[in-house]
């Protein structure tokens, strides 16, 4: 495989370990960074990451910055959840012909929230021959793409199921936060309300997967409630009091003249008992797998985005969808 040159966008826990998962990568080199924060500016990703080699590796504070040493291929861009922003943030790559992968959630499926934005894009990459994709575990893997790969066997689908209940004291502080850990129940409650905390990307998935199955909904429906902590708790980095919020129960819908056709069912919280992925297909032939102790999140997030990049240069230009990209997989470069 020839080198690729890529540039990490977004300097976050998650962006810092995807530079250490592509540092690794025989195919891959590194030419620098891009993050807002003025106290990473101007270093090393050596001091950033650990990884001596990339002594020579900057962080700038704009692409432009960046492009004006380096001209990458491919850049990683893990800085935020919402379509519209991340699509500003990646149109002046695709314009000078760069490629995206990103773990921005509501990227899954941009055109439900982001309908303009994403033609916009879309025509962008195919005029300047880039690629963009939005990839990670959940969503881009767990509870859409596997569930959509699943259906690959079956003579009909009825109605797809997905259950994943996941474990937060393992997961990084943002994490943590997001999913309201030791707020009060009404709080939580209101910040969900304001789009302030939650799992983002899920309607998304409901999306990506209606559309593989050439199903059109009528409506996508979303509700989120507190888990309430039953007993003190302590991770990392926070401190959960009985009887405030310790994560979330977030369900999806997507129904068809009122029969739920997709249903997403989501428990994260601190000190969750279980941690399991399921899929249930209702079908011909009917189909059910599980994941016992369930996917881990940041590793495989990680994973997922480098993972996409040899095949989403090998794609046609434009905004891609993670279904329209070859099967997901590990490959040894070694």
């Amino acid at each position: 495989m020839n080198q690729i040159k890529i540039a990490q966008f977004g300097l976050g826990p998650i962006g810092v370990e995807s530079l250490k998962l592509v540092a690794s990568k025989p195919w891959a080199t590194i030419v620098g960074a891009v993050d807002i924060d003025p106290d990473k500016i101007g270093k090393s990703l050596a001091e950033i990451t650990g990884i001596e080699k990339l002594a020579d590796c900057k962080i700038y504070p704009t692409f432009e910055h960046l492009w004006e040493q380096h001209q990458p291929q491919v850049v990683l861009h893990t800085a935020g959840s919402k379509a519209k922003e991340a699509i500003d943030q990646m149109a002046p790559m695709a314009k000078l012909g760069v490629s995206v992968a990103s773990t921005c959630e509501e990227l899954l499926y941009p055109s439900h929230r982001a309908p303009a934005e994403a033609k916009l894009i879309d025509d962008i990459c195919c005029r300047h021959d880039a690629r963009i994709v939005g990839t990670g575990v959940n969503p881009g893997f767990v509870m859409d793409v596997m569930p959509v790969f699943l259906t690959g066997v079956c003579r009909s689908v009825k109605r797809i199921h997905s259950e994943r209940v996941v474990n937060a004291s393992t997961r990084r502080m943002p994490l943590q936060k997001k999913i309201g850990s030791g707020i009060t129940p009404d709080e939580f409650r209101r910040m969900f309300q304001e789009g302030k905390l939650g799992h983002a990307g899920f309607q998304e998935s409901v999306a990506l997967i209606a559309h593989c199955m050439g199903w059109k909904l009528d409506e996508i429906t979303e509700t989120c409630e507190p888990m309430v902590a039953d007993h003190d708790i302590k991770t990392d980095f926070f401190e959960v009091s009985k009887g405030l919020a310790c994560g979330l129960h977030q369900r999806c819908e997507g129904k068809i003249k009122g029969e739920s056709k997709i249903e997403l069912d989501l428990k994260m919280y601190l000190d969750a008992e279980d941690p399991k992925d399921t899929v249930h297909i209702e079908g011909d032939p009917p189909l059910s797998m599980q994941i016992l102790g369930g996917v881990e999140g940041d590793r495989a997030t990680v994973a997922a985005l480098v993972n996409a990049v040899p095949r989403l240069l090998r794609a046609p230009a434009g905004l891609r969808l993670m279904t329209e990209l070859p099967v997901p997989s590990w490959t040894n470069n070694e």
